[in-house]
């Protein structure tokens, strides 16, 4: 079993630092994140991002705006290998084969040719087949089909079976996350595990009352940045991967200036202290599709 925090690699294009998963792809710790975009903006979006410098997009079947996704992929023009796509899957294809085929679907919807991160969108262990979902990613990945694979909303205790039911530990495991909604427990589950944490909902939803904290504001206006700069640093500090999304093309590009400042141990642990447990985000033990 790989442990320990993953390593933090190579500058991927002009941007985003990455991280080597387990299985040897490589993420880039910043991307872009695309719900609640429909096709068409998500299509803008996506290739005004990635001409901006972005190199990862993520979407899910859910979001319904795959197609969009591709086309601002392919609208680009940067050489797709040099570009990370992720995607989710739903509870209905929660089964060996059922994951295969829920790969097949979203890849024609997003009209490329291969998918590089494929995620089970929510654990639904009341329905108990969470396990074998991963076991048909790990038959996709072994396949070749793709280069990573992972879990959206999985807790400890659903990794727990995963790993050991399947003998893989997964790549990612994409949690909401925030200054808010630290999951201090989760993240030290997966340092522990050599799984990636992802953030998403990183500046703490639509409300985003975060960037309103004076903690946050105090630390903006002392290293001349925006709340969301700096709680997107905080993430990094954290040694994590996040996925803030936004359509506008002015915070697109602030989102991703946040690699040549850094904030200091008692900046991260005032914005930490904002935490307001678990119970403030979503449970997946409750909810799921």
């Amino acid at each position: 079993m790989i442990t320990g925090q993953p390593p933090l690699d190579r500058l991927l294009g002009v941007t985003s630092p990455t991280f080597t998963l387990p299985h040897g792809a490589q993420l880039p710790r910043l991307g872009l994140g695309t719900w609640p975009m429909d096709d068409a903006a998500a299509e803008v979006t996506v290739a005004a991002a990635i001409e901006m410098g972005y190199r990862l997009v993520d979407t899910a079947e859910n979001y319904g705006n795959e197609r969009g996704v591709g086309r601002g992929v392919k609208a680009s023009g940067v050489p797709r290998e040099e570009l990370f796509v992720t995607t989710k899957f739903n509870k209905r294809w929660h089964g060996v084969e059922l994951a295969a085929e829920a790969y097949e679907r979203s890849l024609d919807r997003l009209g490329l040719e291969y998918i590089d991160l494929l995620l089970i969108h929510w654990p639904n262990p009341g329905q108990g087949r969470y396990v074998e979902a991963f076991q048909g990613l790990v038959r996709l990945l072994e396949g070749g089909r793709l280069r990573a694979v992972g879990t959206s909303n999985f807790k400890p205790a659903h990794l727990d079976r995963v790993i050991a039911e399947t003998g893989v530990v997964p790549d990612v495991n994409q949690i909401q996350l925030s200054p808010t909604v630290t999951r201090e427990s989760a993240r030290a589950y997966h340092a522990a595990h050599g799984i990636v944490t992802q953030s998403w909902s990183p500046i703490g939803g639509q409300s985003k009352d975060v960037l309103r904290e004076p903690v946050v504001v105090e630390v903006a206006e002392r290293h001349g940045r925006t709340p969301a700069q700096v709680v997107l640093r905080w993430h990094m500090e954290l040694g994590l991967a996040t996925i803030p999304k936004s359509s506008d093309p002015v915070r697109l590009r602030q989102n991703l200036d946040i690699f040549d400042f850094s904030l200091s141990a008692d900046e991260v642990a005032g914005i930490s202290a904002l935490d307001q447990g678990d119970a403030a985000g979503a449970d997946s033990d409750a909810f799921g599709h």
